[in-house]
């Protein structure tokens, strides 16, 4: 599929015409057109918006391998998993130490298209329930939408670095909240996501 019949289909997917995003992106609909038929290719910072409206990662826009756009409504994306928690401005975060659950709210997040990942700090309790348990659960809310996101999975240490940079990227307050004089406490978890849903 190329990126032209990508950009068509998720168009229609969302029910959107192609007047409808040529004014969400402040193109004119020939341009919109232009890139659906191939004929010409977004720029940058419109690749960027589209994948946000559109759901995908960027990734998959660009990547000319066959992939289905079908996707069960129970089984959302990384990408959308992320949309959805940011929209909401938090998430609560299910862990067990010791046989017994553990329940926090939590608000950095991050997807790179294919995982989430999480910020904490070595200090906290959750990141020694993470070590010991890497089974989570993850539960967001939308007030306005009145809909769950509910995801379970896995946690896995993650030490990408152009991850921790994004990371730092969307949430700088990180450097102020998990460093002193002397340490770095920051760190990543991917979440393997074994089961998601946004109902």
């Amino acid at each position: 599929m190329t990126t032209g019949e990508k950009l068509a289909a998720l168009r229609r997917k969302k029910n959107i015409t192609q007047e409808q995003l040529a004014e969400i992106l402040h193109v004119s609909r020939q341009s919109v057109s232009r890139w659906e038929m191939d004929a010409a290719f977004p720029e940058t910072e419109k690749l960027i918006k589209l994948s946000r409206l559109l759901e995908c990662s960027i990734d998959f826009l660009l990547n000319n391998e066959v992939q289905t756009l079908t996707r069960d409504p129970e089984s959302p994306t990384a990408d959308m998993c992320f949309h959805f928690i940011r929209e909401c401005g938090y998430f609560f975060l299910a862990t067990s130490a010791q046989d017994k659950p553990r329940l926090r709210p939590m608000g950095m997040i991050l997807s790179d298209g294919r995982s989430l990942f999480l910020a904490t700090d070595t200090r906290k309790s959750v990141y020694a329930d993470l070590i010991c348990n890497p089974q989570v659960e993850l539960a967001s809310y939308n007030l306005n939408t009145r809909r769950w996101l509910r995801l379970s999975g896995r946690a896995e240490p993650e030490s990408a670095q152009n991850i921790r940079e994004e990371m730092l990227a969307l949430y700088p307050m990180i450097r102020q909240e998990f460093t002193n004089d002397d340490e770095i406490h920051f760190v990543l978890f991917r979440i393997h996501a074994e089961q998601a849903s946004i109902t």
